[in-house]
C-alpha cells in the first residue's frame, strides 16, 4: 500500500511526534508528584534516559506509548500502520530490542524500573496502587 501523505506531509506530521513531555508522560509525572514524590526527569546516564527517575531509591520509570515500543498483540494501540510495511516493522521492533538493552542493563547497574503503557493510565486508582507498591518496596 501507498502512503496517502507527499513527503512533506508525512515529514511535517511525524515532526509533531515528541519523544519527552508527552500527554501521557505528563499525567503520570502529575500523579507521582501529587503522591508526595520527588523525581529527577530524563537522566541521560542511564540507559535509556528514564522519564522518572528516583536517584535515592535506585528506581525509575519509563511511559511508554503502546504503537512506538510494542505493547503487546492484545493492546488496540500497538497495531502496525497500513502503509511501509518493509520501514515500519524493523522500525518499530528496533525500539522494543532497544528497550530490552536498556531495560538489562540498568539492572546490572542495580537499577530497578517499572513501565507504565500509554493505555494503563486511564485507570488512575490502579496506577497509583501499582506505583506506590513499585516505589516503597525494597529490591
Amino acid at each position: 500500500m501507498v502512503d496517502t501523505l507527499t513527503r512533506l506531509e508525512r515529514s511535517e506530521r511525524m515532526s509533531r511526534v515528541r519523544g519527552k513531555d508527552t500527554k501521557p508522560e505528563m499525567i503520570v509525572r502529575r500523579l507521582v508528584h501529587s503522591m508526595g514524590y520527588r523525581y529527577r526527569l530524563h537522566d541521560a546516564k542511564l540507559p535509556g534516559k528514564p522519564d522518572l527517575v528516583f536517584a535515592g531509591k535506585r528506581k525509575v520509570i519509563f511511559v511508554h506509548g503502546c504503537f512506538w515500543h510494542r505493547h503487546g498483540d492484545c493492546c488496540p494501540l500497538t497495531r502496525l500502520p497500513k502503509s511501509r510495511l518493509d520501514f515500519w516493522k524493523p522500525k518499530l521492533e528496533g525500539n522494543r530490542r532497544r528497550d530490552e538493552r536498556n531495560q538489562r542493563h540498568l539492572r546490572e547497574l542495580g537499577w530497578d524500573y517499572l513501565i507504565i503503557w500509554e493505555c494503563e493510565i486511564r485507570n488512575q486508582s490502579g496506577l497509583r496502587e501499582r506505583i506506590t507498591r513499585f516505589l516503597e518496596k525494597s529490591s
